[in-house]
């Protein structure tokens, strides 16, 4: 199979959402825990929200009859190098959530899955979708020898 990698998510959000007042806190936000950059811009024939990556991946929040609806645990998994990348957007999120109290917060105890250890919560900001925030710690030949 040809390896592939993340290039982008798109989110339906209702008809009249992508304001510049809305574009501006979910910059503010997501920018700030995660690096993305927002932008304003219209794509089949829609009002949208461009969220820029770094990478060049993204997520594009677009207008639309339909818009997500996500009440479950459905999430994108945002993988961070170590447990203090977790543990540094964790701090942020909690910043954000002591002056806003629309940022909902799922904390996990880390859990270990085929030996490999889970260091995760989850964060619902502005967006009808959850961001499970996640460090995955595999263990080393030596640990899985002994």
């Amino acid at each position: 199979m040809t390896a592939f990698r993340f290039n982008h998510m798109e989110i339906t959000i209702p008809k009249g959402a992508a304001t510049p007042a809305f574009r501006d806190e979910v910059d503010a936000f997501y920018g700030d825990v995660f690096g993305f950059s927002c932008r304003q811009t219209r794509m089949f024939n829609e009002d949208c929200v461009l969220m820029d990556l770094p990478t060049g991946d993204f997520i594009l929040l677009i207008e639309g009859d339909g818009p997500l609806s996500a009440p479950g645990f459905d999430h994108l998994g945002i993988r961070m190098p170590d447990r203090a990348g977790v543990d540094e957007a964790l701090g942020k999120i909690k910043a954000w959530q002591a002056k806003d109290d629309r940022v909902q917060l799922k904390e996990y105890a880390d859990a270990e899955m085929d030996g490999a250890m889970f260091h995760a919560f989850y964060v619902k900001h502005l967006l009808p979708i959850w961001f499970d925030v996640q460090s995955i710690d595999q263990p080393t030949e030596a640990e899985l020898l002994s």
